[in-house]
């Protein structure tokens, strides 16, 4: 007989890996944390949306009205003043007073001098210089020259002969027919002399006394490593070991499955909590927005559509807009004043005149009689 929908018995649903020691300690951990949280995310939701208000409401306009202003009281007038009162005088004296006469000064005298002189020096140089080396270098040095390469090389032929005969053939006979066969007598003799003095009792005294004594000696130091390696282990490792193996590693492994269960549900509990106390955030949050709308907001936008919006259109229409066609009509009133008084005081801007065939870019036409 299966029991009702009444009797059933839901089973707790542990995640894998759970067991009592976590359900222990999630839920005052839960608990503790959400009476934490809650009051630190209202505080967090509150300046998040204050910050954001401020920043729409009066931050970004009151910056873009000073931006305007700046522009309008600042910028604009010294730009103005910059280009018609030292822009404009300067580059004028300096065309009429610099640039003009030094072109003219290039193009009529410096260059057609300059080219003159070039030519001139280059031609006595030519003539006293150039032209009276080569000949020397032809006629004087280039023999002068081949006839010492040939002396120096004869005369090194002479004395590298002399210096074989007088410092090298002698040496090389001498160490040859001399030194040489002596010396290897006297090496056979010294190498059979210490072969028999020394070589072959050293050979006696480590075949039949050395090598006993290290063999006896290296038995002796083996027993005693060995004796001294099995009382280090029964007493020291064996004991360290079943410490470690028995006693250290699992009350490490629990503490540490202690300390993981905690961190781990102390941060599953501050995600919860976090969440949680953002919807109670919100819900407050639009509460106070609903209330602060009809309260503040609305009136408000009413007074701005019905009140405001037509006065600023009225200000526009009626004083800004006149202003600034006045102010455009008195610009171009200035500006044509000021090309009046330079025409007057300076004369008309002369007018381009062609280019002819003596002028540097003119059309370059044949004479008649080519033609």
């Amino acid at each position: 007989m299966e029991p009702t929908g009444n009797d059933r018995r839901v089973p707790a649903r542990y995640e894998p890996g759970e067991g009592c020691v976590t359900q222990v300690v999630r839920v005052p951990v839960r608990i503790v944390v959400l009476v934490l949280v809650v009051p630190v995310r209202l505080v967090w939701d509150a300046l998040t949306a204050a910050g954001r208000a401020v920043d729409r409401s009066v931050l970004r306009p009151l910056g873009r009205g000073l931006a305007r202003l700046w522009r309008t009281l600042v910028v604009v007038p010294v730009a103005w003043a910059w280009r018609t009162l030292v822009v404009l005088p300067l580059g004028w004296t300096w065309r009429t007073l610099v640039a003009a006469p030094l072109g003219w000064l290039w193009r009529a005298v410096l260059a057609p001098a300059g080219r003159g002189t070039g030519r001139a020096v280059a031609w006595l140089v030519r003539q006293l210089l150039v032209l009276p080396a080569r000949w020397l270098y032809a006629h004087v040095l280039t023999p002068v020259g081949h006839g010492l390469a040939w002396l120096l090389r004869g005369l090194g032929a002479a004395l590298r002969w002399v210096g074989r005969a007088l410092f090298v053939w002698p040496w090389v006979a001498l160490w040859r027919y001399v030194m040489a066969p002596v010396g290897r007598g006297i090496g056979a003799a010294l190498a059979w002399l210490v072969r028999l003095l020394v070589v072959v009792p050293a050979q006696w005294l480590y075949a039949h006394v050395l090598t006993p004594a290290g063999r006896g000696l290296a038995r002796l130091v083996r027993g005693l490593g060995a004796a001294l390696a099995t009382l280090v282990r029964w007493l020291v490792v064996v004991p360290l070991v079943t410490l470690w193996r028995y006693v250290l590693v699992p009350a490490g492994r629990l503490l540490a499955a202690v300390v993981t269960v905690v961190v781990r549900e102390t941060g599953a509990a501050l995600g919860h909590c976090w969440r949680a106390a953002g919807i109670v955030s919100r819900a407050i949050g639009r509460f106070l927005a609903a209330v602060l709308r009809w309260v503040l907001v609305e009136p408000l936008r009413w007074v701005y559509r019905t009140v405001l919006t037509p006065l600023g259109h009225g200000i526009r229409d009626g004083i800004w807009r006149p202003v600034r066609q006045a102010l455009r009509t008195a610009r171009a009133a200035v500006r044509q004043t000021r090309g009046e008084i330079r025409r007057a005081l300076f004369g008309a801007p002369a007018e381009p005149r062609p280019a002819t065939a003596a002028e540097p870019g003119g059309n370059r036409e044949p004479p008649a009689h080519v033609l």
